[in-house]
C-alpha cells in the first residue's frame, strides 16, 4: 500500500505561524501535525510515500528525509492550487497499487489496519464523523449498509451529519484516477477548484462500493483556536509530560514541557505545551503553546500561540505572535 499526502496549500488562516513554516510542521503537543500521520502509517507497515508540496516545500523534504529516512518519499509540486482532484493526478505516475489519501489538516484516531481487512469487492473506504455543525464540512450520504452513496458540501437540511475528514483507502485505484480524468474534463467548482469528491461520486456512478468508516476522534489543526484544541486533546490522551518539581514552579495538568526548558517563578497550565530551548520566567500560562527557543518574560498568557524564538514581555491577554518576533508592553514591566 503507498499513501498520498497533499500539502501544498499556503495555510492562510494560521498566519503568521505559516509564513515561515509549512502548515503540517506546525506543533501540537511538542510534535509536528504530519508526524502523528507518518507514525502511523509507519506503525502499519506502509514504506512508499508520495508527498504533493507547494509552500516551503523543501522545508517538509528536509524534515522527513531526516526523521523519517525509512520511507521511500516522492516529492510532486503542485504548481497551481487547483483543487484536490488536481493535486491527487499528481502523484498518477507513482500509484500502481492500494492507496492511502491523507490530508494533514487534522489530526484523528482511527484503526487504518481496517482497510486490509474489507471484502475484495469493495473500492475503498472513506472515513467520517458524525457531528452537530454539519453545514460545516461535506458530509457523505449512506445507504442502509453503510456504504458511501454521495457527498453533499456544507448542507443546509441535515441531510446526513457524517462529515469527510479527508482520510481515505483506494483499492480500485485505476477507476479512481479515471474519475480524477472525467473530474478534470468537466467545469470547475464555484471556488475554481476541482474535488476529488467528485471522482468518488464518478467511482459510485459506475458501480463501485465505498465504505464509510466512522473514526473514534477527529481534531482540526488549521487555524489558531484548533490548534489549541487539538494541543489540550493530545495532552490529555498521549503527550502530557511534567517537568521535575523545582520551587516556585506550579504546574496545573496536564502539560508538555520539552527537557532543557528553563522555568523561574511561573505557573504553567492546564494546556499548555513548551518546547525545547524556551523559557518562561515570572509568568502564567494557560492554554498556551509556545515554541521551541522563544522566551516568556513577566506575562499572563491564555489561548496564546508564541513562535519559534519569539520574545513576549510584559503581556497581559492573548497573543499570536510569529517566529523571531517580539511584542513587549513596557507598561506592565514597570
Amino acid at each position: 500500500m503507498k499513501v498520498v499526502i497533499p500539502l501544498a496549500g499556503k495555510g492562510t488562516r494560521l498566519r503568521p505561524h505559516t509564513h515561515v513554516t509549512p502548515k503540517p510542521l506546525l506543533k501540537v503537543g511538542d510534535k509536528p501535525v504530519m508526524a502523528y500521520i507518518l507514525d502511523d502509517l509507519r506503525d502499519l507497515g506502509v514504506r512508499e510515500a508520495i508527498f504533493i508540496t507547494g509552500h516551503l516545500k523543501e522545508k517538509v523534504e528536509e524534515y522527513v528525509r531526516e526523521e523519517y529516512p525509512e520511507f521511500d518519499a516522492h516529492y510532486v509540486v503542485q504548481p497551481v492550487q487547483n483543487g484536490t482532484a488536481g493535486a491527487i493526478e499528481l502523484a498518477r505516475p507513482y500509484v500502481d497499487e492500494d492507496l492511502l489519501i491523507i490530508f494533514v489538516d487534522t489530526l484523528f484516531e482511527a484503526d487504518l489496519s481496517e482497510a486490509k481487512r474489507l471484502p475484495d469487492d469493495v473500492a475503498g473506504a472513506i472515513w467520517v464523523k458524525e457531528v452537530e455543525d454539519y453545514q460545516r464540512f461535506g458530509v457523505v450520504v449512506t445507504d442502509e449498509n453503510g456504504f458511501m452513496r454521495k457527498i453533499i458540501e456544507k448542507p443546509k437540511e441535515p441531510i446526513s451529519k457524517l462529515a469527510n475528514i479527508g482520510l481515505y483507502y483506494i483499492r480500485d485505484w485505476k477507476l479512481l484516477f479515471e474519475g480524477i480524468e472525467h473530474t478534470l474534463e468537466r467545469p470547475p467548482g464555484p471556488s475554481g477548484e476541482f474535488y476529488l469528491t467528485d471522482a468518488f461520486q464518478y467511482m459510485i456512478d459506475q458501480g463501485a462500493r465505498i465504505k464509510t468508516i466512522e473514526v473514534e476522534g477527529w481534531y482540526d489543526a488549521g487555524k489558531p483556536e484548533t490548534v489549541l484544541d487539538t494541543n489540550r486533546q493530545v495532552l490529555e490522551t498521549t503527550r502530557a509530560k511534567r517537568p521535575p518539581e523545582q520551587p516556585g514552579v506550579v504546574v496545573h495538568d496536564p502539560v508538555h514541557v520539552a527537557d532543557g526548558v528553563e522555568l523561574t517563578d511561573c505557573e504553567i497550565g492546564p494546556n499548555v505545551t513548551i518546547s525545547a530551548g524556551a523559557a518562561v520566567i515570572r509568568s502564567k500560562l494557560r492554554d498556551v503553546i509556545v515554541g521551541d527557543g522563544a522566551q516568556v518574560e513577566q506575562s499572563d498568557l491564555h489561548d496564546s500561540l508564541v513562535g519559534r524564538e519569539a520574545r513576549v514581555i510584559g503581556v497581559i491577554g492573548q497573543v499570536d505572535v510569529g517566529d523571531h518576533s517580539v511584542v513587549r508592553d513596557e507598561r506592565q514591566e514597570a
